[in-house]
């Protein structure tokens, strides 16, 4: 069972998604929130396995919400769901965690298996917001290094590969017998050397320029 989070300031909306969703026998709504502050309150006391959140929202907005969420709570898979397609709020909610990104006119069905995919370590992006990403990877955001072999140890090359594959640190650890600390150091010397930001554009990268599976 899926256990999820709706965060949402409109009530009507929040509702008739919960309803939706617990058609899904593998889906289970176990809150509702109105804002991000509230979303990071019943993240700690829930701990849901998947968190879909809204963008704008008084109080505390969603990518603020995201960040927090996932710096305390980076196994917890994050889906924004909203109105907004803005190219701002889609790179910032990437940068803060979120592991995906849809649009509420996304139908019910689609959203459903969505969040599963997620659930499971993988990136989903709706189809007017991919192309909007990887316009972003193509131009100033994350610059392209095809000689990536030649600046990154092999050790590095497999931890990227599972960051792509949406491995947390712990599982990362796990999968290849070191520890989180060890993890967390490869990460940065990465993200250093091929001049990126975040967990999440070393991700996007290295689907775009390695094979990682």
């Amino acid at each position: 069972m899926i256990r999820l989070l709706l965060v949402d300031d409109q009530p009507n909306f929040r509702s008739s998604l919960a309803e939706l969703l617990s058609l899904q026998e593998d889906l289970e709504v176990v809150g509702q929130a109105n804002h991000g502050q509230e979303a990071i309150t019943l993240t700690h006391q829930l701990q849901p396995d998947v968190i879909l959140m809204d963008v704008r929202m008084p109080v505390c907005d969603g990518v603020t919400a995201t960040r927090e969420i996932h710096q305390t709570y980076p196994w917890i898979r994050i889906l924004v769901l909203t109105t907004f397609d803005e190219d701002e709020y889609i790179q910032k909610s990437l940068q803060a965690g979120a592991l995906g990104y849809l649009l509420k006119n996304t139908p019910a069905k689609q959203l459903a298996e969505s969040i599963r995919v997620l659930y499971q370590g993988y990136g989903q992006l709706g189809p007017t917001i991919a192309p909007k990403v990887f316009s972003q990877i193509t131009s100033t955001s994350i610059p392209r290094k095809p000689n990536y072999e030649q600046i990154l140890s092999a050790r590095e090359i497999e931890v990227l590969k599972l960051v792509a594959q949406g491995k947390t640190n712990r599982e990362i650890a796990t999968l290849l017998y070191i520890t989180e600390g060890t993890v967390k150091n490869h990460i940065t010397h990465i993200l250093g050397q091929l001049g990126l930001n975040s967990r999440t554009q070393a991700a996007l990268w290295a689907q775009e320029n390695i094979k990682i599976y």
